[in-house]
């Protein structure tokens, strides 16, 4: 499959497309004449790769966080959850695949986990709805987590939807209610639940299940209360850009963190989780293990109240 590149990767794309290049010649001679120059040149791109990475501004973040290759869902279930089982249906109305979410084992502990999957092709996509979750999602996250309080369970939920599905049906079948009980069972959770912002966390969509003891966020990912281009439609009616929206919502983890929306920033490989998955599900994982030792001993009163502590202190300045 060819590389996906952004923008501001072109620099990047140009080096490996000569790299491959020469690669292919030295494979035709035999000679190896030319692996020094190769080498040279690999090293250039790396080097090129992490100054963008290091510099990167609101937009280029936003486009990152949407980069199609980057983890999805089921890309950390596999990496991070030992025998998981899928767990369908809100039983009410139907299964929603744009929010996953079932049984598995986290480095040896059982916990329920929840998350929004994208998909990867056109066929998944589809089937996932490009991970714009309906109101049967969110019930099926309230019937997960009330499991996890049933049986004494973490909750670990993996946050990547641009919002929730805005269409006819969701409306007619209660989205917003949907979404509010969603965060409404977050916060009031027994049991320790730690959220992580894998790439974009938009709108209440995300907010249904990102609302844990812990907020964790990728480096590279955006969490915002409306997608950039839809604040430069509503607020500013198209007269301006996407680009200039995300500046100025402060949507980066580096503004979040700043703001106490989110707690830790989950450093990525140089390159962006999606040059690197395995090293970024296994730092996804260690922090994740890391924050829940940190809550585990915590009474259900403890949780509720170290919750809205932490959510009460958002925009209160003076607060440590």
């Amino acid at each position: 499959m060819a590389a996906h590149y952004l923008e501001f990767e072109r620099p990047i794309a140009d080096l490996e497309a000569k790299i491959e290049e020469l690669s292919k010649l030295s494979e035709t001679t035999g000679s190896g004449a030319l692996d020094a120059e190769i080498e040279a040149l690999r090293s250039r791109a790396q080097e090129v790769r992490r100054q963008a990475y290091s510099k990167l501004d609101a937009w280029q973040k936003t486009q990152v966080a949407r980069h199609p290759d980057r983890p999805h869902f089921m890309d950390y279930v596999n990496g991070l959850i030992d025998e998981f089982v899928e767990l369908r249906g809100d039983r009410k109305f139907a299964d929603d695949q744009a929010l996953m979410g079932g049984l598995g084992r986290f480095r040896g502990q059982p916990v329920v986990v929840i998350g929004h999957e994208k998909g990867r092709d056109t066929v998944s996509r589809v089937k996932h709805n490009f991970g714009y979750a309906r109101p049967e999602g969110y019930r099926k996250a309230i019937r997960l987590m009330e499991m996890a309080e049933r049986f004494h369970l973490p909750v670990i939920s993996f946050v990547d939807t641009p919002a929730a599905y805005p269409g006819v049906g969701s409306e007619e079948r209660g989205v917003a209610e949907a979404i509010a009980r969603s965060t409404e069972k977050s916060l009031m959770l027994s049991v320790p639940m730690i959220a992580v912002i894998t790439g974009e966390g938009g709108s209440g969509g995300a907010l249904g299940i990102a609302c844990g003891n812990r907020v964790l966020i990728l480096e590279h990912a955006v969490y915002s209360v409306i997608p950039p281009e839809g604040a430069n439609s509503i607020l500013w009616r198209g007269a301006r850009t996407a680009e200039e929206a995300a500046k100025a919502m402060k949507i980066s983890a580096q503004d979040l963190i700043g703001m106490k929306i989110v707690d830790r920033i989950i450093p990525e490989p140089a390159g962006g989780a999606h040059s690197d998955k395995d090293a970024a599900i296994k730092s996804v994982g260690d922090m994740v293990e890391d924050e829940l030792a940190k809550i585990a001993k915590f009474s259900p009163d403890e949780l509720r109240k170290q919750r809205a502590d932490r959510f009460y202190a958002i925009g209160r300045s003076g607060l440590q």
